[in-house]
């Protein structure tokens, strides 16, 4: 019988259980250290990505859409248009942070676009269409790369040698990650890879955070 997908929402991006500060894994401290950090202030964010404490650009996406919620519960601007104008600034030092990443850009302009289209509303539903909106981020990100899995896995076959680049997993992406998505969906449904993950400069994220995902989920992997 094929075992179900997992389909909580893997836990290295997200928000704090108050609800008011982003929750992430530091990939920076990989892999020795498993060390979550709770951020909430706008230079603590910017520093998040300048850092690479969060990386992969799904994940950033996924951290920036989070990242807008929280700055917007932060202000206590009455006027609508006085809070348009310091949630656009907010925005723009967040994108600033790495503006090559489209993941990044794409999903600050997301969560303005649904604060413009909610201005009028009470604070406190402006807010919550603002979570919902993160977290349908988050969910369609994952359902992709489950899709994603789900296609892959129909290429490979128990048994075969894959090679892997760079780190696109879960914590570089959602729920599987995006090219290890076949390979641990494959580990769920017990099909068998054998991993060869070559390195990635200049962050090693080969050894440091492939093999320690692969790891963690039982994969052969060198």
């Amino acid at each position: 019988m094929e075992k179900k997908e997992r389909s909580v929402l893997p836990d290295h991006v997200g928000l704090n259980a108050a609800g008011d500060r982003v929750r992430i894994l530091d990939q920076s401290q990989l892999p020795n250290r498993q060390v979550y950090l709770e951020l909430g202030e706008i230079e603590e964010l910017v520093e998040a990505i300048v850092s690479l404490r969060v990386r992969g650009a799904p994940a950033i996406g996924i951290f920036a859409g989070y990242a807008m919620y929280v700055l917007a519960r932060q202000l206590r601007e009455e006027k609508a248009d006085d809070f348009m104008v310091r949630l656009e600034a907010l925005g723009e030092k967040l994108n600033h942070a790495r503006p090559t990443a489209v993941n990044l850009s794409w999903a600050v302009r997301r969560m303005m676009g649904t604060a413009r289209e909610h201005r009028n509303l009470p604070r406190e539903k402006l807010l919550e269409r603002l979570q919902q909106e993160s977290l349908a981020i988050h969910t369609e990100d994952a359902e992709m790369c489950q899709a994603i899995a789900r296609y892959g896995l129909t290429l490979v076959k128990d048994g075969d040698g894959v090679l892997t680049h760079c780190n696109a997993g879960e914590i570089a992406t959602s729920r599987y990650g995006t090219a290890l998505g076949p390979i641990l969906l494959g580990k769920e449904r017990g099909v068998e890879l054998k991993v060869f993950a070559d390195e990635t400069s200049p962050l090693l994220q080969g050894a440091r955070l492939t093999a320690w995902e692969l790891q963690r989920a039982g994969v052969d992997v060198t």
